[in-house]
């Protein structure tokens, strides 16, 4: 018997990496799973695979259209789907801020305004958001993703306020540096990639990258009811960074 037997989940930007992983979990975990991602092809066998973009309202409401469908209802929510950056405010043109606020954050605005009615309806939901450290803390080359970040951590807490007395419960995972594609594709395009990864390893005092599965643990628990009496809560999973 799973943990989360006859839990009905959309997890988004399931198509790899962290998404792909709590996507995984959850099946094994006996939930039903609409993954959701840009490019659904590669999404975990066993789950509904939806192509979305979240950036934009309508495919939103299509998505949520389709899980309802498919699913009967929504219980868990995971706003994972985001999208990185890599430069200060004097670099960062306006159409890369732009670019991730609207998939980093005003995504997940999105699918929270979209799928909330239904879980207010029911008297229950879970939201769990990917937030980062990023938007805990300062870190070099981060500008657009750090504040796009610090928007979820806060949207997060907002949310958890705003309906904890009605039955939902928000929080947020807060990851250090994952070993993701995006991490990848950072590394390909470095003069040095060796020396690249070893200084974002150098961040962690724990001396390595997150593994996807690692996040996705925590993700998990946020989203069961060994965590019933959390909300509003960061979860932090960086091998040390905010505390060194």
């Amino acid at each position: 018997m799973g943990k989360f037997d006859g839990r009905r989940v959309v997890v988004t930007g399931a198509g790899s990496g962290i998404g792909y992983e709590i996507s995984r979990l959850f099946l094994a975990e006996g939930g039903e799973v609409v993954a959701a991602d840009r490019d659904p092809r590669s999404v975990p066998p066993g789950s509904f695979p939806v192509k979305v973009d979240i950036s934009s309202p309508d495919e939103i409401d299509q998505l949520r259209k389709s899980a309802y469908e498919l699913l009967g209802g929504v219980d868990i929510l995971c706003n994972n789907a985001g999208i990185g950056s890599t430069t200060s405010i004097l670099e960062a043109t306006v159409e890369e801020w732009d670019r991730v606020f609207a998939v980093n954050a005003r995504g997940t605005f999105l699918c929270m305004k979209s799928f909330l009615p239904g879980m207010l309806e029911q008297k229950f939901g879970v939201i769990v958001n990917t937030a980062s450290v990023a938007g805990m803390i300062g870190l070099r080359d981060r500008a657009s993703y750090s504040a796009s970040k610090g928007a979820v951590v806060a949207l997060t807490k907002q949310a958890a306020v705003q309906w904890a007395a009605a039955g939902i419960r928000c929080n947020c995972v807060c990851p250090g540096t994952v070993d993701s594609p995006w991490v990848e594709r950072l590394l390909q395009q470095a003069e040095d990639p060796d020396a690249y990864r070893a200084e974002l390893t150098a961040r962690q005092p724990m001396g390595r990258l997150a593994e996807p599965t690692e996040v996705a643990k925590a993700v998990l628990y946020l989203a069961s009811d060994d965590a019933a009496f959390v909300t509003g809560a960061e979860l932090v999973i960086d091998g040390g960074i905010l505390a060194s």
